[in-house]
């Protein structure tokens, strides 16, 4: 929970003991303690001031200046994160609490249109019959579900936590489901809902004694079976096994979402010494480092993307290159298997015409003729210009060696 300081005690507070030691105490850095000083124009020891009072040595304490016209009295302390965080989400709270230093939890609020249209609509619902709550959510309304009489107080904590957020250069929109805040381009959704106790129903009398005379209207019936020709309708009569009630604890709820590098604080509920009203400060900067956070999420979301879409295209790659291969291999053992063909043709042609029957005008003759058109064919064909056109003609060999390419469905 935040702590609230005049000027003046924060001034005792930074001479009453290092600035390392106190800034333990408030979960900051001592840079950032001796940052909030030097905002609020708190004059701090000097360097080796501790170790020359230590040793007994006089020393000089610089006298706390008035504050400037205009100039809050008032340095408020937003709660830290006692457990480790990551470096950015660290940062970014530091610097966050740096600036809700300024905030006046006790400042007015001007009336803002999404509270005022969001308590209206409250004070208008009717409570369920069920837990008794009044629930709003829709495009220019905080998601909102308590009871009427936590309305008030309802107003007052939201009127204060808007007022801390655009403090901190957060702003409350309207959104497509309900109000958001927005901060550094990111989007925050929220709620605020009041818990509900369950008890084990105690029947009332009234309840006792119409289930009673239902029972007795249908032991008449029973034991006068004439009766059953009447009009009769009985159900036995039931009441709810659970009654729930309000309790009048509130609970703001940041959105719940799984984040790349750290999960911030989303809760902050009200408890025996703390009120969601008096979080205020807290909030606000609950709301800029889940901002950061969300952020930081999608850069390092994109950037994953970005890697697979790379290894996905140098997998396209290696595959386009194994089909190029292929099919330049497929090329060249054809090629092979007809220069085979071609000598075996070249040699059979030499034979036959060194034969006279090879003159016939018989079959042999016939065949032999074919034999020379086929040679004639495959050698054009096998010739530089013949492989030119062959290759050209099967988009080999040149800048389209990969048609026909497909990668694998689903291969990534």
């Amino acid at each position: 929970m935040s702590r609230l300081f005049t000027r003046v005690e924060f001034y005792e507070l930074a001479w009453s003991k290092p600035m390392t030691h106190l800034a333990k105490e408030f979960a900051l850095s001592d840079v950032a303690l001796h940052k909030i000083c030097r905002k609020h124009e708190i004059p701090t020891p000097p360097a080796g001031w501790w170790a020359k009072k230590a040793a007994n040595k006089p020393v000089k304490q610089t006298p706390l200046p008035k504050a400037k016209a205009g100039t809050s009295d008032k340095i408020t302390i937003a709660a830290g994160e006692l457990r480790p965080e990551p470096e950015l989400i660290a940062t970014a709270r530091e610097n966050a609490r740096l600036i809700a230093s300024s905030i006046d939890a006790d400042a007015i609020a001007a009336p803002n249109p999404i509270v005022t249209r969001t308590i209206s609509q409250l004070s208008k619902a009717k409570p369920s019959l069920t837990n008794g709550l009044v629930t709003v959510e829709g495009l220019n309304v905080v998601k909102v579900s308590l009871a009427p009489t936590s309305i008030e107080r309802l107003e007052l904590a939201l009127s204060r936590i808007v007022l801390a957020a655009e403090a901190l250069g957060i702003q409350l929109v309207r959104g497509e489901k309900a109000a958001n805040f927005v901060h550094d381009g990111e989007t925050i959704e929220f709620s605020i809902s009041e818990s509900v106790r369950r008890e084990k129903h105690v029947p009332t009398e009234k309840e006792l004694a119409k289930q009673a005379a239902a029972q007795k209207r249908l032991d008449r019936r029973w034991n006068n079976p004439n009766s059953w020709d009447d009009d009769f309708s009985w159900s036995a009569t039931h009441w709810p096994e659970w009654d729930y009630h309000p309790t009048g604890q509130l609970a703001f709820e940041l959105e719940q979402s799984y984040l790349l590098g750290g999960s911030p604080r989303r809760s902050f509920k009200d408890a025996k010494i703390q009120r969601i009203e008096n979080m205020a400060s807290d909030i606000a900067v609950g709301i800029a480092v889940l901002a950061a956070a969300k952020k930081d999420d999608r850069i390092k979301r994109a950037d994953q993307e970005r890697q697979r879409e790379e290894a996905k295209r140098q997998r396209e790659i290696l595959l386009r290159d194994e089909h190029i291969a292929e099919r330049r291999g497929n090329a060249l053992d054809d090629v092979l298997d007809e220069v085979a063909s071609l000598d075996r043709l070249k040699r059979l042609v030499a034979n036959l015409q060194s034969e006279d029957m090879a003159r016939s005008e018989g079959r042999v003759g016939k065949f032999l003729n074919l034999a020379e058109r086929r040679l004639a064919t495959w050698e054009a064909a096998l010739s530089p210009a013949g492989l030119e056109q062959r290759f050209e003609k099967q988009r080999l060999f040149g800048d389209d060696d990969d048609h026909g390419f497909r990668p694998p469905y689903n291969y990534y």
